[in-house]
């Protein structure tokens, strides 16, 4: 085989190598995309702005309405873990008696699908009760159950001055 020949063979082999690779990786691309990762945070944020009116409101059941109800719900805060919806439910009534509420907000969201059916939130919360400011961040696991995206986890923590 000529010279030339050869280095024509090895060029269209070259270029069929590149083709495959490239329509592999796309399609490789396509599979894992998550699909309306966009609509589906959405939906979360709107599952946490409606946590934070009820809360507003002082509607702790309404708020409680975001959570898993469940005995397999997991509330991480204060250096310990409760399970269960009802003692969530609990420490919140205790924590939080309707005249020590004040107003919720969430912000510096972030939600990451993982599955089309759960995601890991990230985010701020902040509360003013009467001129008294608390200020801390969480970590939430979500799932969709059935059509609803609910916190099977919550991990909240309060900042410190401290750095």
């Amino acid at each position: 085989m000529s010279l030339l020949r050869r280095g024509w063979l090895i060029q269209s082999v070259a270029i069929l190598l590149l083709t495959l690779s490239t329509g592999i990786a796309a399609a490789q691309q396509t599979s894992t995309q998550k699909p309306n990762a966009g609509d589906e945070s959405a939906k979360i944020v709107e599952t946490l702005e409606r946590q934070a009116a009820a809360w507003n409101r002082g509607d702790i059941l309404e708020f409680m309405e975001t959570y898993w109800k469940d005995d397999r719900l997991t509330f991480s805060g204060s250096g310990q873990t409760m399970r269960g919806w009802q003692a969530t439910l609990e420490r919140y009534q205790k924590n939080y008696p309707k005249e020590k509420m004040g107003k919720l907000h969430f912000d510096e969201i972030s939600c990451e699908l993982l599955s089309p059916d759960a995601a890991l939130v990230l985010g701020d919360w902040h509360l003013d009760n009467a001129g008294e400011k608390k200020d801390g961040n969480f970590s939430l696991v979500l799932r969709k159950l059935d059509g609803r995206w609910l916190i099977i986890h919550d991990h909240s923590s309060t900042k410190t001055d401290e750095k």
